[in-house]
C-alpha cells in the first residue's frame, strides 16, 4: 500500500507539471505567432493614429470682451483765483446744467488790487490827455513859427530887391551912398530875422516830435493799464465756479469758509468733479485676430451683470488705428446712449461684438493642437500616410475646440492627440477617422 500511494502521488505531480507547462507555453507560442504575422504585414511598425477633418465655422461668431463704462465727458474743476468759499450750491449726486454756478469765492485781495489798477488806469489816461494837450499847443506854435518864417522870407526878398535897385542907382550916381548903405543894412537885418525864424521853426518841430513820442508813451501806459484791469477783472470773474457742461457732480471737495488756492499744482485736490452721463463710452482692446472685422459704426451689445435681462445697444465710434506693441490689441471706443441713466460710470461691462470672419475660419479639437516655441501647430496626415507639422494662427478658445484663423485649407486630416516622438515625415496608419 505505501508503494501504491507513492506511485499515485508521483503520477499526480507529473500530470500537474505537464498541465502548468501547457498553460505557460501555449499562450507564449500563440503571441509569438501573432508577432511574426504582424511583422510580415505591409503596415508593420507604423504608429496608429485617429484623425479628424477641420470643421467650418457656423456664420458670425460672438466676441465678448471685458471693460469699464466711462462718462462721455468728465473733468475736475479747480479754482482760478485765491480766496475763501462764501457759498457752495451743489453736492455729490446733483445734476447741473451747463453754466450753473457751483460755488462763490470771496477774493478781498484781488478786489483791492483791481481797484488800484483802475485808479492807475485813470491816472495814465489823465497823463495821456495832458500830453495830447501839450502836443496840440506845440503844433499850434509850430504853425505860428512857420508863418513868421514865411513873413521873414518875404521881408528878406523885398529888402534884396530894394538893394539891387539902389546899387544900380548908386552906380549911376542918382542916389547918395548913405541911402544905398542903409538898404544893404536892412537886407542883412532881414536875412538875420529869416535865419532866426527858421531856427525857431526847427526848434518847434523838434518839440512837436518829442511831444508826439510822449503821447505815444502815454498811450502805451494806458494800454498796459487797461490790460492789467482786464486781467484782474477776468480773475475776479472766476469768483463764480460754473459747470462747463451739463452733468452730475461726482466729487465735492470744499465747504464754506475753506481757503482756496488757484490752480492744480502741488497735488491740489479738485473743488468738484463733474461727469456727463447721458452718453457713455467704453474702451476695449480687440485682439489682433479680429481687427479686420471691426469698423466704425458697427453695432455692438453691452452686457452688464446688474441687468441680466437687458442688453444695451451701442456702436463702435472709432479705433486707435494702430495695435499696441505689447498686447497686440486694437484700442476701440464704443459709445451708447443712456437717456434713462440706468448705467453709471465705473461699472464693469462686457462688450459683445458679432464678428464676421474676414477669412475662412476652421474649428478643430483642442487636443489636435501642439504648443511649441515656434507657435501653435497641428499634425496633418497625407494621402500616403506621411505626417506634416503645420503652423496655425489661433482664434477663440471654445473649450473642447479651438478656432483656426489661418494655416489650414479645410482639406487636411488632423491627428487627434498626437503621440510623443512623432517626427516630421514619419508614416502612420489611420486607425479611426472622426
Amino acid at each position: 500500500m505505501p508503494k501504491s500511494r507513492t506511485a499515485w502521488t508521483l503520477l499526480v505531480g507529473v500530470a500537474l507539471l505537464v498541465t502548468l507547462l501547457i498553460i505557460g507555453v501555449v499562450p507564449r507560442l500563440r503571441q509569438n505567432a501573432e508577432l511574426v504575422a504582424a511583422a510580415t504585414t505591409p503596415e508593420a511598425g507604423l504608429v496608429p493614429v485617429s484623425v479628424v477633418p477641420p470643421r467650418g465655422a457656423d456664420g458670425p461668431t460672438d466676441l465678448v470682451l471685458p471693460s469699464n463704462i466711462q462718462a462721455i465727458e468728465e473733468t475736475a474743476i479747480y479754482a482760478r483765483t485765491n480766496g475763501y468759499v462764501r457759498e457752495r450750491y451743489v453736492d455729490i449726486g446733483d445734476r447741473v446744467a451747463a453754466g450753473k454756478v457751483l460755488a462763490q469765492i470771496d477774493t478781498p485781495e484781488l478786489d483791492q488790487e483791481l481797484s488800484q489798477s483802475r485808479a492807475a488806469l485813470a491816472q495814465t489816461r489823465s497823463g495821456l490827455a495832458q500830453a495830447q494837450a501839450s502836443l496840440t499847443q506845440a503844433q499850434a506854435t509850430l504853425v505860428q513859427a512857420r508863418a513868421s518864417l514865411t513873413q521873414s522870407k518875404a521881408n528878406e526878398d523885398f529888402a534884396a530887391a530894394t538893394v539891387e535897385r539902389f546899387n544900380r542907382l548908386e552906380r549911376e550916381e542918382l542916389v547918395a551912398h548913405q541911402d544905398a548903405d542903409e538898404r544893404r543894412t536892412a537886407l542883412a537885418a532881414a536875412r538875420a530875422t529869416t535865419a532866426a525864424a527858421q531856427a525857431n521853426v526847427d526848434a518847434m518841430h523838434a518839440n512837436v516830435g518829442a511831444l508826439e513820442a510822449s503821447v505815444g508813451a502815454a498811450r502805451a501806459n494806458v494800454a498796459a493799464s487797461e490790460a492789467n484791469v482786464q486781467r484782474l477783472a477776468a480773475l475776479q470773474s472766476f469768483q463764480k465756479l460754473e459747470a462747463p457742461f451739463a452733468g452730475i457732480i461726482t466729487v465735492r471737495g470744499i465747504d464754506r469758509g475753506a481757503l482756496i488756492t488757484a490752480g492744480s499744482a502741488n497735488g491740489a485736490s479738485p473743488l468738484f468733479r463733474i461727469a456727463r452721463v447721458d452718453s457713455l463710452r467704453i474702451f476695449v482692446n480687440v485682439p489682433q485676430t479680429f481687427v479686420r472685422s471691426i469698423a466704425p459704426g458697427q453695432p455692438v451689445q453691452i452686457l452688464v451683470p446688474e441687468f441680466p435681462q437687458r442688453a444695451f445697444a451701442g456702436k463702435v465710434a472709432s479705433t486707435a488705428g494702430a495695435l499696441d506693441a505689447t498686447s497686440r490689441t486694437l484700442l476701440t471706443e464704443v459709445r451708447l446712449r443712456n437717456e434713462d441713466l440706468a448705467l453709471m460710470p465705473g461699472m464693469y461691462a462686457q462688450v459683445k461684438f458679432s464678428v464676421v470672419p474676414a477669412d475662412a475660419v476652421w474649428v478643430v479639437p483642442a487636443t489636435a493642437l501642439i504648443a511649441r516655441a515656434a507657435g501653435s501647430q497641428v499634425v496633418s496626415v497625407g494621402a500616403d500616410g506621411t505626417v506634416h507639422y503645420l503652423g496655425v494662427q489661433l482664434g477663440r478658445d471654445l473649450g473642447q475646440s479651438v478656432e483656426i484663423v489661418s494655416g489650414l485649407t479645410g482639406q487636411e486630416r488632423l491627428v487627434v492627440s498626437p503621440p510623443d516622438g512623432l517626427k516630421e515625415g514619419a508614416r502612420v496608419t489611420v486607425e479611426r477617422a472622426g
